[in-house]
């Protein structure tokens, strides 16, 4: 098969070299150039000397990635890709972006949690929102895929047989996510300074996240109808990883073993999304440098309440890995193609 020339803009950032990292070992594709910013000029290796002898390409600026590459990955903050994806659509490439301006179907709800219109509206119509295990017949013949949040990815891959079989009320669904520290990106702020995040543990952005749009508008999608959360997450004092413990009232009263017969079904085929045995708890331990996504199911029979319980590594399937299974999609490649690491025992 001919090699998948591959262009990573916005290279040094976690998400960024998180990709360069999982695409040197992919068998159908080639980093053909990086961009930064910040380092332009000079070798990524210098930047992350992990790279040393297994990448040291010269960091580039962005319209020679395009140039150079078929397929181009933005790892951009919000407000930066939709200039990036119409050069990539004008010159007939494929654009991923893994930043926030693709995600959400509503320019009025952009404006509203992201503070800014879409600048090139034509440029949505073009673009697919991907988890791959829930929307994957939606890639074909697309020019932009909007890779999903962190925070959703676990959230929706733990929701989706309930909510897309109706078992479970939509109106008010508590979710408590915890993250590593990766997920806040590169640049330091107090609250990810070492002695701030070290040996402590807080929620933050309280019922406010950015995440929380693209979280109901997945879920609405999934069931046809309407959905309200309250989303709070918080700040693990760990490099990386997410677990989402996600509290549902059921719609009528179900048993464990019901549930779990279904959520297997549902995901019977997918390569990585894992639905642990009844007693077995998710734990991002047994997840991480992966891309798979373990789900493990509880049932609160005094309430009524099914309670969900969602791993995964927040660079990868909720992140770099997922990229590059949409990269795979869009190609017409094996999914799992350079996603296939297992994860390590500790």
């Amino acid at each position: 098969m001919k090699t998948i020339e591959v262009g990573i803009i916005g290279a040094t950032g976690y998400a960024g070299v998180e990709l360069l990292r999982l695409m040197t070992t992919h068998p159908y594709g080639r980093v053909a150039a990086v961009s930064s910013v910040s380092f332009e000029g000079k070798p990524i290796s210098e930047v992350y000397p992990n790279l040393c002898g297994v990448c040291d390409d010269t960091l580039e600026n962005e319209d020679a990635v395009i140039e150079k590459s078929e397929v181009i990955f933005a790892a951009m903050p919000h407000g930066l890709s939709e200039p990036l994806a119409r050069k990539c659509v004008d010159a007939g490439k494929k654009f991923i972006d893994l930043g926030a301006d693709f995600r959400l179907t509503s320019e009025e709800e952009y404006k509203q949690w992201y503070g800014l219109p879409y600048k090139d509206p034509e440029l949505h119509k073009k673009a697919v929102y991907c988890i791959p295990e829930l929307h994957r017949e939606l890639v074909k013949d697309k020019e932009i895929i909007a890779n999903p949040g962190c925070y959703p990815t676990s959230i929706a891959l733990g929701l989706a047989p309930a909510v897309k079989e109706g078992i479970v009320r939509l109106q008010s669904i508590i979710i408590d996510s915890k993250s590593g520290v990766t997920g806040s990106g590169r640049g330091l702020s107090q609250t990810t300074h070492y002695p701030d995040c070290n040996e402590a543990f807080s929620p933050y952005k309280i019922a406010s996240h950015r995440h929380t749009p693209e979280i109901e508008q997945t879920l609405a999608g999934l069931a046809g109808e309407p959905a309200q959360i309250t989303f709070v997450p918080h700040l693990l004092p760990v490099n990386r990883g997410i677990v989402s413990t996600i509290y549902v009232d059921l719609k009528k009263k179900m048993g464990l073993e019901e549930i779990h017969r279904r959520y297997q079904e549902f995901y019977k085929d997918e390569r990585f999304v894992r639905v642990m045995e009844p007693g077995q708890v998710a734990n991002l331990r047994n997840v991480k440098f992966s891309n798979y996504c373990d789900i493990s199911l509880h049932v609160d029979e005094r309430t009524g309440r099914l309670i969900v319980v969602s791993a995964i590594d927040n660079m990868v399937k909720g992140d770099a890995g997922q990229a590059i299974q949409n990269m795979n999609l869009l190609c017409g490649i094996d999914e799992s193609a350079g996603l296939k690491m297992i994860p390590p025992a500790f």
